[in-house]
C-alpha cells in the first residue's frame, strides 16, 4: 500500500509541520483530532467489512468502568481490515506518525494488539473516563499514542459516543469528537490523558459505534518517574462529582506514589 493512496493528500508533505505543531500545543494534553483522513472509498470499503463482534470477538468487557466488545486476533479480521491494520503499523506509517507527533524515540507497533483491534459498543455501551496502561505486559516497551479510526457512516450526534478529552484536574471536558466515519484521533498516552465515552449510547438497537484501536511504543520515554507513579493498567476517573468508576488498588499501589520508594525497589533490583 502506498501512503498517499490511503491518506489524503492534505494531511501529507508540506502540511505535516503545521500539523505537528497543531498536536504538541493541544490541550488538555498533544494530541489531534483529523476529520475525513483517509480516501473515501477505501475507508467506507472498510466499514463496511466491520463484523459483527457480539458473535465473533475476543474479550467482552461489561462491568461499572466499560460496556462494550473487542476483538484483537488480527487473523480473525476481515481481509480488508487485516490488510489496513499492516498497513497502520508498517514502517512507512510509523515514521508518518514520528513526524505528526515529535516523538523523537523510535516508534514500536503491538504485533499482540493488546487492549487494541476491533472495538463495538452497542446501545447502552459505554467507556468511562479513563488513563492507559503504561507498559506493554509482553514487550515491556513504554506506550507512547493511541490512534483511533472511527467507522460509523450516517452516524448522528444524538446518540453519543464521542470521544472526551478531559483536563488533569478531571473537572472539564475540553474537547469531544463524534465518530463519524473516517474522523481519527491521535493522542499522547501518560499518567494525565484522560479520555472516554462515559455515557451511554442511545442509538437504536441495530447500530453499534465501530472503530479500530492501535497502541504504539518506544524503549524509553522522557517522563518515566511522572507516569510510573501509577499501577501498570487502566486508571479510571470519576466526573466531577459523580461515583461512577471502581478502581482495584492496593496499598502497595498508593505507596508507589511516592518516588523515594520507587527508587529504592530499582537499587534493591541491582
Amino acid at each position: 500500500m502506498k501512503i498517499e493512496n490511503i491518506i489524503k493528500e492534505n494531511y501529507l508533505g508540506d502540511n505535516l509541520n503545521k500539523l505537528s505543531q497543531t498536536y504538541r500545543s493541544n490541550k488538555p494534553f498533544p494530541h489531534i483530532f483529523l476529520n475525513s483522513f483517509f480516501q473515501d472509498d477505501f475507508i467506507l470499503n472498510i466499514s463496511k467489512t466491520f463484523p459483527d463482534l457480539k458473535n465473533n470477538h475476543s474479550y467482552e468487557k461489561k462491568d461499572i468502568n466499560e460496556k462494550k466488545f473487542g476483538l484483537r486476533d488480527v487473523y480473525k479480521f476481515p481481509d480488508a481490515i487485516k490488510e489496513f491494520v499492516f498497513f497502520l503499523n508498517s514502517e512507512i506509517f510509523l515514521k508518518y506518525l514520528n513526524e505528526i507527533t515529535g516523538i523523537e524515540e523510535t516508534l514500536i507497533p503491538d504485533p499482540y494488539l493488546y487492549g487494541g483491534g476491533l472495538h463495538q459498543i452497542y446501545k447502552g455501551g459505554y467507556l468511562k473516563i479513563h488513563s492507559d496502561f503504561y507498559m506493554h505486559p509482553k514487550m515491556k516497551l513504554d506506550r507512547r499514542l493511541n490512534l483511533l479510526i472511527y467507522l460509523n457512516d450516517k452516524w448522528q450526534e444524538e446518540y453519543g459516543g464521542a470521544l472526551e478529552l478531559w483536563n488533569q484536574n478531571m473537572t472539564n471536558c475540553e474537547k469531544k469528537l463524534y465518530p463519524h466515519l473516517n474522523n481519527i484521533c491521535i493522542f499522547s498516552t501518560d499518567d494525565r490523558s484522560f479520555h472516554g465515552h462515559p455515557d451511554p449510547l442511545d442509538c437504536p438497537e441495530n447500530v453499534t459505534r465501530n472503530s479500530i484501536a492501535l497502541y504504539y511504543y518506544s524503549v524509553g520515554r522522557p517522563d518515566p518517574d511522572k507516569v510510573y507513579k501509577d499501577k501498570n493498567t487502566t486508571n479510571w476517573k470519576n466526573r466531577l462529582n459523580s461515583d461512577e468508576v471502581s478502581n482495584n488498588y492496593s496499598f502497595k499501589d498508593l505507596l508507589r506514589r511516592f518516588k523515594i520508594l520507587r527508587n529504592l525497589k530499582k537499587i534493591i533490583k541491582k
